[in-house]
Protein backbone atom coordinates (compact mmCIF):
# COMPACT_ATOMS: atom_id res chain seq x y z
CA UNK A 1 0.00 0.00 0.00
CA UNK A 2 1.14 3.85 -0.86
CA UNK A 3 0.11 6.26 2.06
CA UNK A 4 0.52 9.74 1.50
CA UNK A 5 1.07 11.56 4.92
CA UNK A 6 0.58 14.90 5.22
CA UNK A 7 2.40 16.30 8.53
CA UNK A 8 5.12 14.31 7.66
CA UNK A 9 7.62 16.16 10.00
CA UNK A 10 5.60 16.25 13.12
CA UNK A 11 5.50 14.55 15.96
CA UNK A 12 2.46 11.92 14.87
CA UNK A 13 3.13 12.10 11.40
CA UNK A 14 7.09 11.53 11.42
CA UNK A 15 5.80 8.12 13.53
CA UNK A 16 2.76 6.94 11.26
CA UNK A 17 5.46 7.19 8.28
CA UNK A 18 8.11 5.00 10.75
CA UNK A 19 5.45 2.87 11.73
CA UNK A 20 4.15 2.52 7.92
CA UNK A 21 7.34 1.80 6.85
CA UNK A 22 7.89 -1.07 9.73
CA UNK A 23 4.97 -2.83 7.89
CA UNK A 24 6.09 -2.57 4.44
CA UNK A 25 4.07 -0.05 3.19
CA UNK A 26 5.54 2.31 0.81
CA UNK A 27 4.99 6.77 1.97
CA UNK A 28 4.40 9.77 0.25
CA UNK A 29 5.96 12.26 2.80
CA UNK A 30 4.31 15.75 2.45
CA UNK A 31 5.53 18.45 3.61
CA UNK A 32 6.39 22.12 3.05
CA UNK A 33 10.41 21.12 3.63
CA UNK A 34 10.06 17.19 3.72
CA UNK A 35 13.26 15.12 4.20
CA UNK A 36 15.06 12.14 2.84
CA UNK A 37 16.82 8.70 3.41
CA UNK A 38 14.87 6.09 3.59
CA UNK A 39 14.13 4.65 -0.30
CA UNK A 40 10.87 3.57 0.87
CA UNK A 41 9.93 7.21 1.29
CA UNK A 42 9.29 9.87 -1.34
CA UNK A 43 9.83 13.16 0.10
CA UNK A 44 6.99 15.65 -1.49
CA UNK A 45 7.62 19.23 -0.52
CA UNK A 46 4.17 20.71 -1.28
CA UNK A 47 2.02 23.70 0.05
CA UNK A 48 -1.12 22.10 1.68
CA UNK A 49 -2.77 25.78 1.04
CA UNK A 50 -2.68 25.12 -3.07
CA UNK A 51 -5.17 22.51 -3.71
CA UNK A 52 -4.17 21.97 -7.33
CA UNK A 53 -0.50 20.76 -5.87
CA UNK A 54 -1.95 18.47 -3.15
CA UNK A 55 -4.33 16.88 -5.52
CA UNK A 56 -1.13 16.39 -8.21
CA UNK A 57 1.30 15.05 -5.01
CA UNK A 58 -1.50 12.73 -4.03
CA UNK A 59 -1.93 11.44 -7.72
CA UNK A 60 2.08 10.44 -7.39
CA UNK A 61 2.20 13.72 -10.31
CA UNK A 62 5.11 15.75 -10.49
CA UNK A 63 4.39 19.36 -9.95
CA UNK A 64 6.30 22.36 -9.82
CA UNK A 65 5.93 26.34 -9.08
CA UNK A 66 3.59 26.34 -6.18
CA UNK A 67 3.76 29.06 -3.38
CA UNK A 68 3.59 28.42 0.21
CA UNK A 69 1.63 30.89 2.21
CA UNK A 70 0.88 29.58 5.72
CA UNK A 71 1.36 25.77 6.67
CA UNK A 72 4.53 24.06 7.31
CA UNK A 73 3.76 20.00 8.12
CA UNK A 74 5.33 20.13 11.33
CA UNK A 75 2.00 21.60 12.74
CA UNK A 76 3.05 24.94 12.81
CA UNK A 77 1.88 28.47 10.85
CA UNK A 78 4.60 29.86 8.68
CA UNK A 79 5.25 31.98 5.87
CA UNK A 80 7.60 32.33 2.91
CA UNK A 81 7.64 30.77 -0.22
CA UNK A 82 8.35 27.03 -1.19
CA UNK A 83 8.22 25.16 -4.41
CA UNK A 84 6.22 21.53 -5.04
CA UNK A 85 8.99 18.87 -5.05
CA UNK A 86 9.22 16.68 -8.59
CA UNK A 87 11.17 14.00 -8.51
CA UNK A 88 14.74 13.96 -8.67
CA UNK A 89 15.95 13.42 -12.75
CA UNK A 90 16.01 9.45 -13.06
CA UNK A 91 13.88 8.85 -10.53
CA UNK A 92 11.47 6.53 -10.26
CA UNK A 93 7.98 9.11 -9.98
CA UNK A 94 5.78 8.58 -6.95
CA UNK A 95 2.88 6.00 -7.26
CA UNK A 96 -0.69 7.29 -6.40
CA UNK A 97 -1.50 7.08 -3.06
CA UNK A 98 -4.30 4.36 -1.74
CA UNK A 99 -5.17 5.87 1.39
CA UNK A 100 -4.38 9.84 2.98
CA UNK A 101 -3.37 10.90 6.43
CA UNK A 102 -3.98 14.45 7.51
CA UNK A 103 -1.94 15.01 10.72
CA UNK A 104 -1.04 18.84 10.77
CA UNK A 105 -1.67 20.87 13.94
CA UNK A 106 -1.10 24.45 14.59
CA UNK A 107 -0.30 26.27 18.40
CA UNK A 108 -0.98 28.69 18.93
CA UNK A 109 -3.95 27.66 17.37
CA UNK A 110 -4.93 28.29 13.72
CA UNK A 111 -8.31 27.57 13.05
CA UNK A 112 -9.04 29.06 9.48
CA UNK A 113 -5.35 27.13 8.49
CA UNK A 114 -6.53 24.04 9.92
CA UNK A 115 -10.20 24.36 8.30
CA UNK A 116 -9.08 25.06 4.91
CA UNK A 117 -6.00 22.26 4.68
CA UNK A 118 -8.43 19.93 5.75
CA UNK A 119 -11.26 20.89 3.33
CA UNK A 120 -8.11 20.95 0.63
CA UNK A 121 -7.40 17.86 1.27
CA UNK A 122 -10.88 15.68 1.73
CA UNK A 123 -11.86 17.94 -1.61
CA UNK A 124 -8.91 16.34 -3.33
CA UNK A 125 -8.95 12.99 -2.04
CA UNK A 126 -12.96 13.04 -3.34
CA UNK A 127 -11.74 13.51 -6.82
CA UNK A 128 -9.04 10.87 -6.54
CA UNK A 129 -11.11 8.01 -4.92
CA UNK A 130 -8.83 8.35 -1.61
CA UNK A 131 -10.08 7.54 2.00
CA UNK A 132 -8.66 9.69 4.40
CA UNK A 133 -8.10 9.55 7.57
CA UNK A 134 -7.67 12.99 9.67
CA UNK A 135 -5.62 12.77 13.30
CA UNK A 136 -7.48 15.24 14.82
CA UNK A 137 -8.71 16.72 18.38
CA UNK A 138 -9.55 15.20 21.93
CA UNK A 139 -11.88 18.46 21.94
CA UNK A 140 -14.50 16.81 19.79
CA UNK A 141 -15.04 14.15 21.61
CA UNK A 142 -17.88 13.93 24.34
CA UNK A 143 -17.55 13.96 27.63
CA UNK A 144 -17.74 10.86 29.63
CA UNK A 145 -20.58 10.78 31.52
CA UNK A 146 -21.92 13.57 30.25
CA UNK A 147 -22.23 13.37 26.62
CA UNK A 148 -23.77 16.95 26.20
CA UNK A 149 -20.95 18.24 26.92
CA UNK A 150 -17.52 18.48 24.64
CA UNK A 151 -14.14 17.69 25.47
CA UNK A 152 -12.91 21.23 23.94
CA UNK A 153 -15.78 22.99 26.93
CA UNK A 154 -14.60 20.65 29.70
CA UNK A 155 -11.91 22.43 31.84
CA UNK A 156 -11.29 18.90 33.68
CA UNK A 157 -9.45 17.57 30.41
CA UNK A 158 -8.75 21.09 28.62
CA UNK A 159 -7.31 23.92 30.33
CA UNK A 160 -8.13 27.51 29.20
CA UNK A 161 -4.37 28.03 27.37
CA UNK A 162 -5.84 24.71 25.39
CA UNK A 163 -8.92 25.80 24.79
CA UNK A 164 -8.63 27.82 21.48
CA UNK A 165 -7.08 24.65 20.51
CA UNK A 166 -9.60 22.55 20.87
CA UNK A 167 -12.26 24.24 19.49
CA UNK A 168 -10.15 24.48 16.44
CA UNK A 169 -9.89 20.80 16.32
CA UNK A 170 -13.96 20.56 16.90
CA UNK A 171 -14.23 23.30 13.60
CA UNK A 172 -12.02 20.55 11.89
CA UNK A 173 -14.37 17.68 12.60
CA UNK A 174 -17.33 19.79 11.46
CA UNK A 175 -15.44 20.19 8.22
CA UNK A 176 -15.31 16.75 7.55
CA UNK A 177 -18.70 15.98 8.72
CA UNK A 178 -19.78 18.53 5.81
CA UNK A 179 -18.11 17.02 3.14
CA UNK A 180 -20.86 14.55 2.28
CA UNK A 181 -18.47 13.42 -1.15
CA UNK A 182 -15.51 12.40 1.08
CA UNK A 183 -14.73 9.01 2.36
CA UNK A 184 -13.02 10.36 5.37
CA UNK A 185 -12.43 9.05 9.27
CA UNK A 186 -11.55 11.76 12.25
CA UNK A 187 -9.38 10.15 14.98
CA UNK A 188 -9.43 11.84 18.06
CA UNK A 189 -6.31 11.20 20.17
CA UNK A 190 -7.00 10.98 24.26
CA UNK A 191 -6.67 14.15 26.14
CA UNK A 192 -2.94 13.73 26.80
CA UNK A 193 -0.55 12.78 23.54
CA UNK A 194 3.12 12.35 24.49
CA UNK A 195 6.42 10.68 22.74
CA UNK A 196 6.88 7.65 24.72
CA UNK A 197 6.66 4.03 24.30
CA UNK A 198 5.30 1.78 21.09
CA UNK A 199 3.48 -0.89 23.35
CA UNK A 200 1.90 -1.51 20.43
CA UNK A 201 -1.47 -2.04 23.11
CA UNK A 202 -4.59 0.15 22.71
CA UNK A 203 -8.37 0.31 23.40
CA UNK A 204 -10.45 1.65 20.82
CA UNK A 205 -13.60 3.76 20.92
CA UNK A 206 -15.83 6.10 19.16
CA UNK A 207 -17.11 9.59 19.85
CA UNK A 208 -16.52 9.61 23.38
CA UNK A 209 -13.10 9.94 25.71
CA UNK A 210 -11.68 7.07 27.12
CA UNK A 211 -9.52 7.00 30.14
CA UNK A 212 -7.26 4.23 30.67
CA UNK A 213 -8.05 1.18 33.47
CA UNK A 214 -5.00 1.43 35.37
CA UNK A 215 -5.18 4.98 36.26
CA UNK A 216 -8.24 6.85 35.12
CA UNK A 217 -5.43 8.96 32.60
CA UNK A 218 -6.72 9.46 29.37
CA UNK A 219 -3.34 9.52 27.37
CA UNK A 220 -1.23 7.55 24.73
CA UNK A 221 2.07 7.55 23.53
CA UNK A 222 2.43 9.00 20.14
CA UNK A 223 4.22 5.76 18.98
CA UNK A 224 1.07 3.76 20.19
CA UNK A 225 -0.92 6.35 18.34
CA UNK A 226 0.41 5.83 15.11
CA UNK A 227 0.38 1.96 15.56
CA UNK A 228 -3.65 2.83 15.63
CA UNK A 229 -3.63 5.15 12.82
CA UNK A 230 -1.87 2.37 10.36
CA UNK A 231 -4.30 -0.66 11.71
CA UNK A 232 -7.41 1.81 10.72
CA UNK A 233 -5.78 2.45 7.39
CA UNK A 234 -5.22 -1.45 6.79
CA UNK A 235 -8.17 -2.23 8.22
CA UNK A 236 -11.00 0.36 7.92
CA UNK A 237 -13.98 0.34 10.33
CA UNK A 238 -17.62 1.57 9.77
CA UNK A 239 -17.28 4.49 12.11
CA UNK A 240 -16.50 7.87 11.52
CA UNK A 241 -15.43 9.56 14.32
CA UNK A 242 -12.99 7.30 16.70
CA UNK A 243 -10.42 7.35 19.30
CA UNK A 244 -7.99 5.86 21.60
CA UNK A 245 -6.22 5.30 25.05
CA UNK A 246 -3.51 3.22 26.02
CA UNK A 247 -4.35 -0.15 27.20
CA UNK A 248 -2.05 -1.45 30.08
CA UNK A 249 -0.68 -5.04 30.20
CA UNK A 250 -2.37 -7.78 31.72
Amino acid sequence: MTIAVLGATGMVGSRVIAESVARGHRVLALSRKPGDGDPNVTPVAVDVGDPEAVREALAGAAATGATATRATATGTAATGAAAVGAPAAGATPPRPADAVILSVRTFPADREFLVGATRTVLDAAARLGMRVLVVGGAGALRSPGDPDLLVADNRAYVPDEYRAVALAGTAQLRTCEAHADADWVYLSPPAELEPGERTGRYRRGTDTLLTASDDGRSWISAEDLAVAVVDEVENPGTERHITVVHRPST
